[in-house]
């Protein structure tokens, strides 16, 4: 399966691949960009089977990535990955749609508890 990963953070990207490995994941294909935009056009041009998406970025959020993705129809599999963890914000990605939320730091464990039902 293709996972798209976004993040602005090339270190955060880093982190996730490797956390994806060691939870067993490693024979997924990641395709990564560091923008919301990036995302989109990504996506459009080419489903991932799952997106795992930052909340802050510049420009476009990952909250409003989401948001439009939904508005424009495409239907993804997409959690956050994020430092964010207020119950609001859990709330909206929820309420948007999103599958999972996996708070940073991100470890194997995080990932594999997230992902499992998804990825098997």
């Amino acid at each position: 399966m293709k996972i798209l990963l976004v993040d602005d953070s090339k270190a955060s990207r880093m982190i996730v691949k490797r956390s994806l490995r060691q939870a067993g994941f490693g024979d997924h294909t990641v395709e990564e960009v560091s923008t919301g935009a990036d995302a989109l056009k990504t996506i459009s041009d080419s489903p991932p089977g799952l997106v795992l998406c930052d909340w802050n970025m510049p420009e476009m959020s990952g909250i409003q990535l989401l948001e439009q993705l939904n508005a424009d129809g495409h239907k993804v599999k997409l959690g956050f990955v994020t430092s964010e963890g207020t119950d609001d914000v859990k709330q909206r990605a929820r309420d948007a749609g999103a599958l999972f939320f996996v708070s940073k730091p991100v470890t194997a464990d995080k990932l594999e508890s997230a992902l499992v039902g998804i990825l098997g």
